[in-house]
C-alpha cells in the first residue's frame, strides 16, 4: 500500500511566507492569507500525491506565499500520460474545494463573504496556473506537449521561448491595469527569476534526460525511431534529435555511401563512460 503520509516529510514552507503572514496579520487579512496558504498547499499535494502513485522520486513540497513547488527528481523519461495526470492534478483540486465550500455554506458552516473569497482565490490561482509560463502548471504542460512532437532539447527551448513571451505579455498587462498591486510584483519577480534560471540551466536539463537514457532509466518506449547522421557529425548533434518515449537507432552513411547502423547505447556509453565528448559519429564507430 502507498504511504501517502510520508509526503507531509517532505513539505516545507519558505521562510517569506512567515514575513507574508506577519503582514496579514498587521493589516488584518490573516485569515485570507491562512486561506490563500490551504488552498495553495492542497494543490501542491495534487501533484505530490499523483506523482506518489505513479512512483516517481519526489524531491521536496516547498510552500511559498504566493504559491509552490512539487519539485520531482525526473528528467524527461517517464511516460507522457504520467506526467499529464500529475501535471493536471493540481488544478483539479480546486473544484472539490470549490464544491466543498458550497455544501459548507448549504449548512452555514461558514457564511456568504467567507464562501465567495474562497470561490475568488480558487479560481485565480487554477486560472494562474495554466498559464503557459514556465515553471507554472500552464508551462510544465506545454513542455509535455511539444516534447511529444519534438527532440526534447527543441521542445525544451521553444517551451521556455514561449513562457518568456507570453510572462512579457502578462507584465505588460500588469503595468497597464494593475500597477499598484504590490503581491504580484512579487510573483513577476519570482516567475522572472525561475525563466533565467531555467534558461540557463538548459544545457543541464539535457545532459540529465541523457544520463537518464544512459543508465537505463527510461520507462516508455514507444517506438523505434531512426536518426539519419553523416559520419563527420559531432556526437553532440546526435544526442540533439533524440525523442521522449523513443529508442534511437542512428544509421551512420560513411564517406563511401555504407550505411551503418549505431545503437544509441553505444553513441551514450562513449559520450558518458568513455569521455569522448567532442568526437564524431565516425570516430566512436572506428
Amino acid at each position: 500500500m502507498i504511504n501517502f503520509l510520508s509526503l507531509f516529510k517532505k513539505c516545507s514552507i519558505h521562510p517569506l511566507f512567515w514575513a507574508v503572514a506577519a503582514i496579514g496579520i498587521l493589516s488584518g487579512r490573516f485569515v485570507e492569507t491562512i486561506m490563500v496558504f490551504v488552498i495553495i498547499f492542497v494543490h501542491e499535494m495534487g501533484h505530490a500525491a499523483t506523482a506518489h502513485f505513479f512512483h516517481w522520486r519526489i524531491k521536496k513540497i516547498e510552500l511559498f506565499p504566493f504559491g509552490g513547488v512539487a519539485e520531482m527528481d525526473e528528467y524527461g523519461n517517464r511516460p507522457l500520460r504520467e506526467e499529464m495526470l500529475i501535471i493536471v492534478a493540481g488544478p483539479l483540486q480546486h473544484f472539490w474545494m470549490i464544491g466543498l465550500s458550497y455544501i459548507l455554506l448549504q449548512f452555514n458552516v461558514i457564511d456568504l463573504a467567507f464562501h465567495q473569497l474562497f470561490v475568488m482565490h480558487n479560481l485565480f490561482i487554477a486560472c494562474f496556473n495554466m498559464l503557459p509560463i514556465w515553471p507554472l502548471d500552464g508551462g510544465k504542460l506545454l513542455l509535455t506537449v511539444l516534447s511529444s512532437q519534438f527532440p526534447f532539447r527543441k521542445a525544451y527551448r521553444l517551451a521556455l521561448v514561449t513562457s518568456f513571451l507570453c510572462f512579457s505579455f502578462i507584465v505588460c498587462l500588469h503595468l497597464i491595469f494593475s500597477y499598484y498591486h504590490l503581491n504580484l510584483w512579487f510573483i513577476i519577480a519570482f516567475l522572472l527569476f525561475a525563466q533565467w534560471t531555467e534558461w540557463k540551466q538548459q544545457d543541464f536539463a539535457h545532459v540529465r534526460f541523457l544520463l537518464e537514457r544512459h543508465y537505463g532509466k527510461t520507462t516508455e518506449i514507444a517506438q523505434l525511431q531512426p536518426i539519419n547522421v553523416q559520419e563527420t557529425l559531432m556526437i553532440q548533434e546526435v544526442f540533439n534529435e533524440f525523442c521522449r518515449g523513443c529508442k534511437h537507432q542512428v544509421l551512420m552513411k560513411t564517406k563511401q555511401g555504407e550505411q551503418i547502423v549505431i545503437d544509441e547505447n553505444e553513441l551514450l556509453h562513449a559520450f558518458f563512460t568513455d569521455k569522448q565528448t567532442n568526437c564524431t559519429v565516425g570516430d566512436i564507430f572506428r
